[in-house]
């Protein structure tokens, strides 16, 4: 019963936020604090698949992909859209996704029933969803589902906060976690992203600075990792 009520109050709290900034700015490349956000976030992203040698031509899912936005990166990136496929437990924001990436494959589903089959997926996204779910048998399940659907040789990328004091909806993930969640693995850990309140406040007055910043790591607030079965 509590899963089920975790999933419940995700899905309000997701329609709050959409509700909340509707109109908004904020997550728009034309705000500068969010450029800075994006950009650094894909160069490092971009150089762990030149490490990992992945190619264009591999199968992509990302549980809790919202409206498709992360998965449209990918698009840019070179990957084929008919390559690229969506998971969310709200059917309005994957009808968005879909009409982003309408050659692109998206279901309505819960993350603790992947609905496809075993060792299907190349590479297996997971960004900001394990932070907003409070429940540790979700996640638990989540993460054994990511496990089952991914190849043996595959890749999740996991990008998710491990600190965010300012919402009480989410609560963070450290590296002790992520390794209890995929145990048996092989984990490469990078501290990244300047706390998004403080890239607001710096970056419209000084891009060099907030780069300095992020790479101090010390205000960093999410952790990106590649994490192998072994």
């Amino acid at each position: 019963m509590g899963s089920l009520n975790d999933l419940d109050r995700l899905k309000r709290e997701y329609s709050k936020r959409e509700t909340r900034l509707q109109g908004s700015a904020i997550y728009s490349l034309f705000d500068s604090g969010y450029q800075f956000f994006i950009q650094n976030r894909q160069r490092e992203i971009l150089g762990l698949f030149q490490r990992y040698d992945l190619t264009k031509d591999i199968h992509v899912l990302e549980v809790g992909c919202g409206e498709g936005e992360v998965l449209l990166e990918f698009l840019t990136f070179g990957y084929s859209p008919k390559s690229l496929f969506g998971l969310d437990i709200l059917q309005s924001r994957l009808a968005r996704a879909q009409k982003k990436l309408p050659i692109s494959t998206f279901i309505c589903s819960d993350g603790q029933f992947i609905p496809y089959q075993s060792n299907m997926f190349d590479l297996v996204l997971q960004f900001t969803s394990f932070s907003s779910i409070l429940n540790d048998m979700v996640k638990t399940k989540m993460a054994t589902e990511i496990l089952r659907v991914l190849k043996s040789n595959g890749l999740i990328l996991w990008y998710d906060f491990w600190f965010n004091p300012t919402n009480p909806q989410t609560r963070g993930i450290r590296p002790a976690e992520i390794r209890r969640l995929f145990p048996n693995c092989v984990y490469d850990f990078h501290k990244i992203t300047l706390a998004p309140p403080i890239a607001r406040r710096i970056v419209p007055v000084s891009w060099v600075l907030a780069l300095l910043l992020e790479k101090l790591k010390v205000f960093n607030s999410h952790y990106l990792v590649a994490i192998r079965p072994r």
